[in-house]
């Protein structure tokens, strides 16, 4: 009868394989489907490269040339400044056409789309931490205090900086190789969660289970 009832917890396990974040839909509509989840995807190749090169001169900048934040800005603001000066009096000079100053740099439409994104996986990974933290699923919340404790050790060998530019890079190439492979990473973080489940059942059993309980808790499990 045991036999029994640990293959069909075992089936159940098995069972409940289910798709990376709990989705069905494609990645690019999980990301927002607006123009943050084309460029997270390198659908707009463009706006993706400028984007890429331009963190990484910020980085190459404030890591490896150590340059201050106020100093960069105002040094990028004189610059700016002295090449538009220095463009509309050679072109008054020559009757050339000078600067088109674009009354919008950036569409609204981008903030727009960010700041809905930020607000719905706020909205989404804030509870599921909550739930986590009253230890409602062990399996869940071993591996995410382990994790939280090796990102700090992780944390504490490298900057600010530094940390922001792997994340940045994290954004730009993550989403895009679990779109490519998406069945493969699926069904490789589904034989993990399956063996971690496994193996807390088992820990369960052995250890968790034998644990004396108040009066009140041996009621409930009779």
């Amino acid at each position: 009868m045991m036999n029994d009832t640990s293959s069909d917890s075992e089936n159940e396990i098995i069972g409940s394989r289910a798709k990376l974040f709990g989705h069905e839909e494609p990645i690019h509509e999980v990301l927002g489907g607006g123009k943050v989840a084309d460029v997270l995807l390198w659908k707009d190749r463009y706006v993706s490269d400028a984007l890429l090169g331009g963190m990484t001169v910020i980085w190459f900048l404030f890591e490896i040339v150590e340059y201050n934040f106020v100093a960069l800005l105002c040094h990028i603001s004189i610059t700016t400044m002295l090449v538009l000066f220095i463009w509309s009096t050679v072109a008054d000079i020559f009757k050339w056409k000078g600067p088109q100053i674009p009354d919008i740099v950036l569409k609204e439409s981008f903030f727009h789309d960010l700041a809905s994104i930020l607000h719905k996986r706020f909205n989404q990974l804030l509870p599921m931490l909550l739930r986590i933290s009253c230890g409602i699923d062990l399996p869940i919340f071993l591996p995410n205090i382990v994790s939280l404790y090796i990102l700090s050790v992780i944390g504490s060998y490298f900057s600010f900086v530094n940390l922001l530019y792997i994340g940045f890079l994290c954004m730009q190439t993550l989403p895009i190789v679990y779109e490519r492979y998406e069945e493969e990473i699926n069904n490789w973080v589904g034989d993990v969660i399956i063996v971690l489940k496994k193996n807390y059942r088992r820990f369960n059993k052995n250890y968790l289970n034998k644990i004396p309980r108040g009066p009140g808790k041996a009621k409930k499990t009779q």
